[in-house]
């Protein structure tokens, strides 16, 4: 993709707005956005940024469905929402443009208490999913590939709720990010135990990234290079001042996480997979191909997949 014309943007210049669809309510996956509007660094590059939050919505459409629509100018989500939007009956072409960790912190989990110490031992249990369009088969593999059948209930509770769910009891495993809510879990006693998909071959992509559309991109190449810049400056700023971003994070978050999670901890173990400056946001050929073609493998994804155009570091560039 060509390199747009470096453009300065002068105080006297209008603002110019880009809304973001949250994947989740505000949490440590979103210090970067929050740690870049409060210290003024979109602002300074004459972004007016605002982000939108799936609570105020009842999670009514995900992210991608508000890029789609145009509800959002750029959402979060994981990669295979990428993957997904580009193959659906009516594709909507976008692209990935900033990978917000470098490795995946997500894991399926059990309550320790449940005695389910391996993936065999979900069979005929019970999986809370997000319905997502892959996350079902990805489950279901996870178990075959640990020795069992994968036969699994799943139930699709109220998105926002899956977590509760879980330490409800009335779900025996769901997906969650270990730096997240597996802090709360930790903070509050309750013992889990994780099941990395990596560990039983299966070569997750990115997750969570940040989408735009293709047509975007190159019409606001420039606006949106910006975006990218003090995105990933906010990020590392909350890599290297971990308190001063945990009080700031403390205005976004929800009061039952600021009494659960302690901010400070979950950043810290955030903080090594951020990257740096020559890393940060960046994503890797050979990672996002070995995913999608795990995905063409297993009859998920026609083939054509692995000749498309998913995401482009050309944003990180200065």
């Amino acid at each position: 993709m060509p390199m747009a014309p470096k453009t300065t943007f002068q105080k006297s210049s209008p603002m110019k707005k880009l809304r973001i669809a949250l994947d989740w309510t505000p949490n440590v996956n979103h210090i970067g956005f929050f740690v870049a509007h409060e210290l003024g660094f979109y602002q300074n590059l004459g972004i007016d940024f605002e982000f939108l939050n799936p609570k105020d919505d009842d999670y009514s459409a995900t992210p991608g469905k508000k890029l789609e629509l145009d509800m959002a100018d750029l959402a979060i989500a994981p990669f295979e929402t990428v993957i997904s939007m580009n193959t659906k009956a009516n594709p909507v072409p976008v692209l990935a443009i900033y990978a917000i960790l470098q490795e995946d912190l997500s894991s399926i989990v059990t309550l320790k208490s449940s005695n389910i110490l391996s993936p065999k031992e979900l069979d005929g249990k019970t999986y809370a999913s997000y319905k997502a369009r892959y996350e079902d088969h990805i489950v279901f593999e996870l178990l075959k590939n640990d020795g069992g059948s994968g036969r699994l209930q799943v139930i699709y509770p109220n998105k926002l709720g899956i977590w509760n769910t879980l330490l409800q009891g009335k779900a025996d495993a769901t997906w969650i990010f270990d730096h997240w809510e597996g802090v709360e879990a930790r903070n509050r006693g309750v013992e889990l135990n994780h099941f990395h998909l990596n560990n039983f071959k299966i070569p997750y992509g990115y997750s969570p990234v940040i989408l735009a559309k293709k047509n975007r991109i190159d019409s606001d190449f420039e606006l949106l290079s910006h975006f990218i810049q003090a995105t990933k400056k906010g990020f590392l700023y909350a890599k290297v001042h971990q308190k001063e971003s945990a009080k700031i994070l403390k205005n976004y978050v929800s009061l039952h996480e600021l009494e659960h999670i302690p901010l400070e901890e979950s950043i810290s173990l955030t903080a090594p997979y951020l990257g740096d400056e020559e890393t940060a946001g960046f994503m890797a050929e050979a990672r996002v191909h070995a995913f999608a073609n795990w995905l063409v493998q297993h009859q998920l994804e026609d083939a054509r997949i692995l000749s498309k155009t998913l995401f482009t570091n050309a944003l990180l560039e200065k």
